[in-house]
């Protein structure tokens, strides 16, 4: 879990909390709201949420309820009574800790998370292997049938999803994916192709197939999954 996106209106806190997980070698970009945070989330991949529940504009229920993506998080608030438990856990937090805390029992429990989603990671790798060869195209409807499982997707992703699964083991740059997909030019500041992805993994998830059959490859651009 290298890269932390820490939600947190107080930027006194976020600051300090910011330097202590620097210090132990993680990436952390930093959001004053949920608001903030979610845009965020349409251009960065975090591997966990630090998420404070009382902010402004959208608080940290509201960006559990809004978000797209499953990423792991914890919940880091001074609000401690059972029902906003209840209600964090429901909304698919996966721990929560009370402020004041230390910053070493925060990296234990960042430990004891990562060591849940490796095995969590593992057996969808499993699963991918039993599913990946069942795939067929319906190009007039726009729709995937994977291991008996249909997703419908709009002409684009449709589009992207074919043109990775035709060329499974490469990666596949974005630039590439802009030109022959999209049909133009990737601009600097262009994360329509990003939200293509994301959406498409969604409707994965949505229909209980592995998000990860399309993998993001770091600074190079996707593949999928082999």
């Amino acid at each position: 879990m290298s890269k932390v996106l820490l939600v947190d209106d107080d930027l006194v806190f976020r600051e300090l909390l910011e330097q202590a997980l620097a210090e132990e070698g993680y990436r952390v970009i930093c959001a004053e709201d949920g608001v903030a945070a979610l845009s965020i989330l349409e251009i960065e991949s975090p591997d966990i949420i630090l998420l404070d529940i009382m902010m402004p504009n959208l608080d940290g229920f509201g960006l559990l309820a809004a978000r797209k993506e499953q990423i792991p998080v914890i919940i880091i608030s001074a609000i401690d009574c059972e029902s906003d438990r209840i209600k964090g856990y429901e909304l698919g937090a996966d721990d929560f800790l009370s402020k004041p805390f230390s910053v070493k029992e925060l990296l234990v429990r960042m430990a004891a998370l990562q060591r849940r989603v490796d095995l969590v990671r593992s057996e969808r790798i499993c699963s991918i292997e039993q599913i990946k060869d069942e795939v067929e195209f319906d190009d007039l409807q726009y729709c995937v049938s994977i291991a008996s499982k249909r997703v419908l997707l709009t002409q684009t992703e449709f589009k992207l999803f074919k043109y990775l699964f035709e060329r499974k083991g490469e990666v596949i740059t974005k630039q590439e994916l802009q030109r022959s997909v999209l049909q133009k030019e990737l601009g600097k500041f262009d994360r329509n192709l990003d939200m293509h992805i994301s959406n498409t993994r969604r409707k994965l998830a949505n229909t209980e197939l592995p998000k990860t059959l399309i993998n993001t490859v770091r600074g190079q651009g996707y593949s999928f999954a082999t």
